[in-house]
């Protein structure tokens, strides 16, 4: 009677390799969307700042809302709005999307909510969130005796 030698740890490399990048993913900060209509959003970091630009085209600067909570997540919200006289018509095709909208980003720890500025120009939706002064690590010189 032989036995056969199984290695179940054989394929542990290729786990751990998974994990490791799943992790790095969710590092990389967790989107959330919900409604209808989900507006497609670019996120550019650069040396001092991470902007983040929203494509709303159809949607009045009135009916967005812009929010960071204490947890680092960007929340931004708002509604395209139908027109009542196109309910009423006989579409041959519709694309277009109508409804609320919620996307939400989170923010590395590195950037100050406090800093954070938007503008809405032609149906694009800008904002920029700048990166705390990185400040040099506290030195204490010990005098010895």
């Amino acid at each position: 009677m032989s036995l056969l030698g199984i290695d179940n740890f054989a394929n542990i490399d290729s786990v751990i390799k998974n994990i490791n990048r799943f992790g790095n993913e969710i590092s990389k900060g967790v989107t959330f969307e919900t409604g209808g209509f989900n507006p497609r959003v670019n996120i550019i970091e650069n040396e001092d700042r991470i902007n983040v630009t929203v494509e709303l085209a159809g949607v009045k600067k009135e009916d967005v809302n812009i929010s960071v909570n204490d947890e680092n997540i960007l929340t931004i919200k708002g509604e395209r709005k139908t027109k009542e006289e196109q309910q009423s018509k006989n579409f041959l095709r519709k694309e277009i999307v109508f409804g609320a909208f919620s996307r939400s980003f989170l923010l590395p720890d590195n950037l100050d909510s406090n800093k954070i500025t938007a503008k809405f120009n032609d149906g694009v939706l800008n904002i920029s969130v700048a990166k705390k002064e990185v400040q040099a690590p506290k030195e204490i010189h010990v005098q010895i005796n």
